[in-house]
């Protein structure tokens, strides 16, 4: 599972950074955006996948975004309703848990409470389609701002990886980077 998290992690990051000049030759209909020329001569092969579209739909991207929306609105009904029965979780703690829907939104029900408000600045997002696993992801980038009810404020900027099937998010990964003030 980690080294599926890092393949999307290194996937997305080239994806997104590396549009410079170059453009993927695309045959109107298909899905599959290979690019022209595949060097063959790489130093890696990816153990998980290397075939990527965005070829996900407008109605899950709009599911997941809504589930930040829910979570710093303080709306967990809504969040549970983006949430598969079963949802993997990869804290940015670096622990994994399978949960139930209920116990997740359990825990995250006692997080979200401790908060007096949340504000996520989103800074882009990402559909990945995995065309050869058939799986679909979106890939959001933020900073999120938490004020605690003692008045604590703190904030991070997040990298999560939201899996979703059937129309609900199954797998959630999220990596963290505290924002340090920049002098």
């Amino acid at each position: 599972m980690k080294k599926i998290i890092c393949l999307i992690l290194v996937v997305s990051i080239f994806s997104s950074c590396n549009q410079g000049n170059q453009k993927a030759d695309v045959i109107p209909g298909n899905d599959t955006a290979a690019s022209a020329k595949d060097p063959g001569d790489l130093p890696f092969k990816p153990l998980y996948s290397s075939s990527w579209s965005d070829n996900v739909s407008d109605e899950d991207l709009k599911m997941v975004l809504m589930s930040y929306k829910d979570w710093s609105s303080g709306n967990m009904k809504g969040l549970s309703a983006a949430m598969g029965d079963t949802v993997e979780y990869d804290m940015n703690s670096g622990k994994y848990q399978k949960l139930s829907n209920p116990a997740l939104m359990k825990m995250w029900s006692t997080t979200r409470d401790s908060l007096s408000s949340v504000t996520i600045d989103m800074h882009a997002w990402r559909r990945m389609y995995s065309t050869d696993k058939k799986e679909g992801y979106i890939v959001t980038w933020y900073k999120e701002t938490d004020t605690y009810k003692d008045g604590k404020v703190d904030s991070a900027y997040y990298h999560d990886i939201n899996q979703v099937k059937d129309g609900k998010i199954v797998w959630y990964s999220q990596y963290k980077r505290p924002a340090l003030p920049r002098k």
